[in-house]
């Protein structure tokens, strides 16, 4: 079935360049007259929003990076005066200053459009109920999520991240069609199903939307499979809009639609900042269109994956986010993602989907301990196995020798929000 598209979706690519164009144009003005950080750094870099007469031109202009946006806390960064500034977002704030971000009355409104846009696209319809998990309050997953459910149409249950047993009871008996949720908590709920005897494959469920942090085709495979749902992603950061930015379309898994008409991709070497061309990996970088209250120009989002050309609508795609830039670890002179070590705990048997990495120093070597939960009745022989074969795994795939230590089942942190999957305790064992 061929996929429902709305007027900007139907644009050629000739009438969407032209678009991107002037709608860049105009950022580029409003961000130099209206915010002192972005004015500076045009003149440092010898450059005036004129100066961009092409797409390509976007190029020669300086990148925004999250410490600038600490540099201007709190409100440094809007171009617009205080009062129309209808909503403040911001990050938690857990290792420095948070970003703060805001929207005007138009800025939501586009928000809501292109979450309703992404809630389409994924497979929800008009008239669904769409339980939300992701977080309420300054992190924007909840409302982005809530608003742009209502605007395609749907019923909102904001059930908000936490009480896993009361959201199990509410999915059961409030019978929502889409969930809304960080994929690593979905993980969490599925457990929540089984322990309370309830299959998942038996719910009302039919899409699950996810995103806010990494996750892998195996991690999809997993939660399909478990829950008898079509499991696809969701893209956004809060300093560019909020969750919307791009959406996997459920009709064509395996790449995510960036909404071109409101962000402008790039993909850039994370070393050099130089600009890569379509297909090749690299960090991305995404400059806002249609912002009013907070434009950013050339943001440096430190998420990296590739442009990949469009399939059913005109926009570019990204393929899926392999990993962070600044999660890598580099672990005696190898490059290592959290995302590599989850495609083998999944595939292992023995052992559940949730495990945690942990680095610490040993003299003055780095060392890094992968521990795994076990499965449910898991004998110690096949935890002793699993343990064996996800060090072999690691060693044969990413090339570097880890410990691996399988726990007992419900002994890791459980998310209700972003995994933390790395805990660094080099400094404390060095």
């Amino acid at each position: 079935m061929a996929p429902l598209l709305d007027s900007g979706e139907r644009l050629t690519r000739v009438e969407l360049e032209a678009l991107q164009l002037e709608r860049l144009r105009a950022t580029l003005r409003h961000a130099y007259d209206n915010v002192g950080f972005y004015r500076r750094a045009f003149d440092a870099a010898g450059l005036r929003p004129e100066d961009c007469e092409s797409l390509a031109d976007l190029a020669r202009f300086p990148f925004t990076a999250k410490a600038d946006l600490r540099d201007n806390y709190p409100f440094g960064m809007f171009a617009v005066e205080e009062s129309r500034v209808r909503r403040i977002h911001a990050s938690s704030g857990t290792t420095g200053l948070p970003t703060v971000v805001g929207y005007t009355a138009r800025d939501l409104d586009t928000w809501a459009d292109v979450m309703a846009r992404s809630i389409r696209a994924a497979g929800g319809r008009p008239g669904h109920k769409v339980h939300v998990a992701y977080g309420y309050g300054l992190f924007t997953g909840g409302l982005g999520a809530h608003y742009g459910a209502e605007r395609l149409g749907c019923t909102v249950i904001p059930a908000s991240g936490g009480m896993t047993a009361r959201q199990v009871r509410l999915i059961t008996d409030f019978r929502p069609e889409v969930i809304m949720v960080t994929p690593s908590y979905m993980l969490t709920l599925l457990d929540e199903f089984e322990r309370q005897g309830v299959d998942p494959r038996s719910t009302s469920l039919k899409v699950g939307i996810f995103g806010a942090e990494p996750w892998t085709e195996a991690m999809r495979r997993e939660i399909e499979e478990r829950c008898g749902i079509d499991a696809v992603d969701i893209y956004g950061l809060s300093e560019v809009m909020g969750p919307g930015v791009a959406q996997e379309c459920v009709e064509a898994k395996g790449a995510l639609t960036v909404w071109e008409d409101h962000f402008y991709p790039e993909v850039v070497d994370p070393f050099t900042g130089e600009v890569l061309p379509e297909g090749e990996e690299g960090e991305l970088v995404l400059t806002s269109l249609t912002r009013e209250a907070m434009p950013v120009v050339r943001y440096r989002t430190r998420d990296l994956t590739r442009l990949l050309p469009g399939d059913a609508r005109v926009f570019r795609r990204m393929a899926k986010v392999t990993g962070r830039s600044d999660d890598m670890v580099i672990l005696r002179g190898v490059n290592l993602f959290p995302t590599q070590i989850e495609e083998i705990v999944l595939r292992t048997p023995a052992v559940a989907p949730h495990f945690q990495l942990r680095l610490t120093r040993e003299g003055r070597l780095d060392a890094l301990t992968v521990r795994a939960e076990a499965r449910a009745g898991a004998t110690p022989e096949q935890r002793a196995e699993a343990a064996i074969m996800i060090a072999a795994a690691v060693k044969d795939g990413v090339g570097v020798s880890v410990a691996v230590e399988v726990v007992d089942p419900e002994t890791l942190e459980r998310s209700v929000g972003k995994i933390r999957r790395i805990v660094d305790l080099r400094e404390v064992t060095g």
